[in-house]
């Protein structure tokens, strides 16, 4: 019988063994890592912040399951068997959640809210509409399961959207560009711009100070990707001169974000506590059971990554 073992958050343990279940009645799913012989193991459920840390153990499994979108946590970890399968999860909920966070906070920017609150809070009354979603450019780093849903539901609300990534892609309904010329074009083009890619060492400080220079005056930017993503010190600089209007960040490079951190304080930034998209037990379980059905099959597992480019 297949065994597969739980090592993510432990107070979630039950719900993720509950939902595996009912859609596998009597599969072996373990969330006792202590009583568990390694080699015992076919496919691990693993989650970068959860108590198991050394892999090495488990070289001999068929499988590791990322619980989480992003692989560059366990990717990082010394411990990693060199040649043993990684999948990195990709389940209807995560992508739901990503789709609700961007469309609301790019309907939010542009439609002004922050500024008609603002506005509201010293009793101001002013005539400025906002363009119709048709004129603004909204652009989107990184074209993956995520960064595409994002992109297609925003060009479905009309707004004229472009997406980059490091290779050719196409999409219905929004611009593809890719490699370096392309990347400059979002960054020259766009009114909003959305950072949806995996972090690598290519995408580490990817809006720096020079990048930053090369986007349109008074853009906003949104980031849900990972904090490394960004040169704080360059975006603050640029927040402050007006180059960049406004930064929403739902993620940063230490979490939760130091009480001293000058976004805390700054008024053009809005910050939320890295909840733009969750792995859910309810969504993502059938993930899990999939990988199960393929290996007992003898198919090849789905979403696995590739360690070279790191997602």
């Amino acid at each position: 019988m297949t065994v597969v073992l739980y090592a993510g958050d432990t107070a979630e343990g039950q719900a993720w063994r509950d939902r595996v279940l009912a859609l596998r009645p009597g599969l072996d799913f373990r969330l006792d890592i202590g009583a568990t012989d390694p080699g015992d193991v076919d496919i691990l459920v693993y989650e970068a912040s959860g108590p198991l840390k050394d892999l090495a153990p488990y070289a001999g499994v068929a499988a590791i399951q990322n619980l989480w979108a992003g692989v560059e946590a366990i990717l990082a970890n010394p411990t990693l068997p060199a040649d043993t399968t990684l999948c990195r999860m990709v389940e209807p909920g995560l992508t739901i959640g990503m789709t609700d966070y961007v469309a609301g906070h790019v309907l939010r920017l542009h439609l002004g809210m922050d500024r008609h609150r603002d506005n509201q809070t010293r009793g101001v009354w002013t005539d400025d509409n906002p363009p119709l979603s048709t004129d603004r450019r909204v652009g989107i780093v990184g074209l993956g399961v995520l960064g595409r849903d994002v992109a297609e539901k925003l060009a479905v609300l009309r707004f004229d959207v472009s997406g980059w990534s490091r290779s050719a892609k196409r999409i219905d309904g929004v611009r593809c560009l890719h490699g370096p010329e392309g990347f400059d074009t979002l960054l020259a083009e766009s009114d909003i711009l959305v950072l949806l890619a995996p972090l690598t060492p290519e995408t580490e400080n990817l809006i720096d100070a020079e990048s930053i220079a090369r986007m349109k005056p008074g853009a906003h930017l949104i980031n849900v990707a990972r904090g490394a993503m960004i040169d704080d010190d360059a975006l603050l600089a640029a927040l402050d001169s007006g180059q960049v209007a406004s930064a929403t960040l739902d993620v940063f490079r230490i979490e939760p974000l130091p009480a001293e951190h000058p976004y805390w304080g700054h008024p053009s930034v809005t910050i939320s506590p890295h909840i733009a998209s969750i792995t859910r037990p309810e969504t993502a379980a059938r993930t899990i059971v999939e990988q199960v059905d393929r290996f007992e099959r003898g198919d090849a597992f789905v979403h696995v990554v590739d360690r070279k480019s790191g997602y």
